[in-house]
């Protein structure tokens, strides 16, 4: 069972962890990157003890994210050409 369940609005990005952080009891930070999330994982850990939480998100709002990435970088209208001789 988890210590709590925490929307992911209520939770702070950390450009340096490149996590997604809330407080832990324990003083250190609970932590779930956007690939975590982006894979359907919902458990945000603390590195200093045995507590987590459950991050409650909307997949969708980090899946579509990456989709559009992918979507654009293989867009053939954007491609060159490849002569076959």
């Amino acid at each position: 069972m988890s210590y709590d369940d925490v929307e992911i609005e209520d939770m702070e990005w950390s450009e340096e962890l490149k996590a997604y952080t809330y407080p832990c009891p324990c003083g250190d930070l609970f932590q779930i990157t956007k690939e975590d999330l982006r894979l359907g994982e919902e458990i945000a850990r603390c590195p200093s003890c045995s507590l987590y939480i459950t991050v409650i998100y909307n997949i969708e709002d980090f899946s579509t994210q990456s989709d559009q990435r992918t979507n654009k970088a293989i867009d053939p209208s954007k491609q060159n050409p490849i002569t076959v001789a």
